[in-house]
C-alpha cells in the first residue's frame, strides 16, 4: 500500500499564507527514516502534527491562488487536492478593523492606523481594482473603523480623539461627530442611521446632524468594537476581551443585547453574505482564521485559515478581502456580501 496514503479532504479549503490546514487522510504512514513531507503549491510546508488519519500543515508564504496539495512518505506520493490561497494585495499597513469597498468603483480602503496618538505620514490607502495603491492625502489621527453610507460617502472613526470624520473627495477629513469615546467600529443601519462602538462600553446611534445618543451598553473591550448589521436589521457586535470564550452579541432595535454565538478567542471584524451567514475573524476551537456561522446561529466552522486576521469584507465580484494587522489579501470565494457590511 502507498505509504503516503490518500487525501480524503482538506479543511478549510481557503487560507492565507501562514494559515494552518487540516488534511484528512487514509493510510498515511510516517517513514521511519524521517523522509516525510507535505507539499503545497510546489513548496515544502511545515508539518505541525501528523497521524495515520490527519496531517496538519502551515501554508507557505509564497504560493499561487490555486495550490495543489499532496503528501510524501517513503518515496511515495499521495493524490492531489487543491486549496485556494489568498493573493496579497498590500502590506506594511496597520489595520485594526474591517477594510471597506467603495460602492462607486469597487476599490478597497485600508488604513495604516498607528499607535493611539501617533500621526503617521499616510494613514489611509485606496487599492484600485487594477492593483494600483494610492496614498490618500487625508490627514486623520488613528483611523480605525471604515464604512460607506447609502450615498457612497466614506466615514472613518478616530479612536484617539473620539470622533467620526467624513472623507471628502479622498482628501479632506471633515469632523462629523464628536464625544464618542474611544471610537472604533462603525456601521449603517437600513434606515441610514450611523452606529459607532466606543470600546469602553457604549454603542452610539448618531443622528444625521452628528449628535450621538447611547443606543446600548456592553462590557468594555481590550481592543475595539466591531459592528455589522444583519439581514434582519439587528446589529451584531464583537468586543474582544481576554477570555477564550467570547461571544458575538446581537442587539435589537430597542438596544436589548443578547449573546448570538459563544466560543471565540478575540473575535474581531465581521460581515454577512446575502444568505445570512455571518463571517467573523476569530480563533475558534483552537484554530485561527475566519469563522462562518450559519444563518440560524447554531453551527460554526473555520472557513479561512490564517493568523492575525482583524477584518474582512466582500467585493462586487465575490472576492473575500481579508485583512491581517499588516497586510490585505484577496480570496476568490464566490461570495456575495451585503451592501452595508
Amino acid at each position: 500500500m502507498n505509504s503516503a496514503g490518500k487525501i480524503i479532504s482538506i479543511n478549510p479549503e481557503y487560507a492565507i499564507p501562514g494559515g494552518e490546514i487540516f488534511i484528512e487522510t487514509e493510510g498515511f504512514r510516517l517513514d521511519a527514516s524521517g523522509i516525510n513531507s507535505c507539499v503545497i503549491g510546489g513548496q515544502i510546508a511545515w508539518i505541525t502534527a501528523a497521524s495515520q488519519h490527519r496531517v496538519v500543515a502551515i501554508v507557505p508564504e509564497t504560493v499561487g491562488t490555486t495550490a495543489e496539495v499532496f503528501l510524501e512518505s517513503g518515496g511515495k506520493r499521495s493524490n492531489i487536492v487543491e486549496i485556494t490561497v489568498g493573493k496579497q494585495l498590500a502590506t506594511d499597513l496597520h489595520i485594526v478593523a474591517n477594510p471597506a469597498v467603495d460602492p462607486k468603483d469597487g476599490s478597497i480602503i485600508v488604513t495604516r492606523s498607528g499607535s493611539r496618538g501617533q500621526q503617521v505620514e499616510f494613514s489611509m490607502f485606496r487599492l484600485e481594482p487594477d492593483g494600483f495603491i494610492d496614498q490618500m492625502p487625508t490627514e486623520i489621527m488613528n483611523p480605525t473603523g471604515l464604512a460607506f453610507d447609502r450615498d457612497g460617502e466614506l466615514f472613518v472613526t478616530n479612536r484617539s480623539d473620539g470622533q467620526v470624520c467624513r472623507i471628502d473627495k479622498d482628501e479632506e477629513a471633515v469632523i462629523f461627530s464628536t464625544n464618542v469615546g474611544i471610537a472604533t467600529g462603525i456601521a449603517f443601519g437600513k434606515d441610514g442611521a450611523m452606529y459607532v462602538g466606543d470600546r469602553s462600553g457604549t454603542i452610539f446611534r448618531i443622528s444625521k446632524m452628528g449628535t450621538p445618543e447611547t443606543f446600548a451598553v456592553l462590557e468594555p473591550s481590550v481592543s475595539a468594537y466591531h459592528l455589522a448589521f444583519g439581514p434582519d436589521g439587528r446589529l451584531f457586535v464583537t468586543a474582544p476581551g481576554l477570555a477564550s470564550y467570547d461571544a458575538v452579541h446581537v442587539i435589537d432595535h430597542t438596544g436589548f443585547d443578547e449573546k448570538y454565538f459563544r466560543g471565540f478567542g478575540r473575535p474581531q471584524g465581521l460581515a454577512f453574505d446575502t444568505f445570512g451567514n455571518l463571517y467573523v475573524a476569530a480563533c475558534y476551537a483552537g484554530r485561527h482564521g475566519i469563522v462562518r456561522i450559519s444563518r440560524n446561529g447554531l453551527d460554526a466552522e473555520t472557513f479561512v485559515a490564517g493568523n492575525n486576521i482583524v477584518g474582512l469584507c466582500f467585493t462586487r465580484d465575490g472576492d473575500m478581502i481579508v485583512a491581517t494587522n499588516d497586510s490585505v489579501y484577496s480570496i476568490p470565494a464566490g461570495i456575495e456580501g451585503t451592501l452595508l457590511d
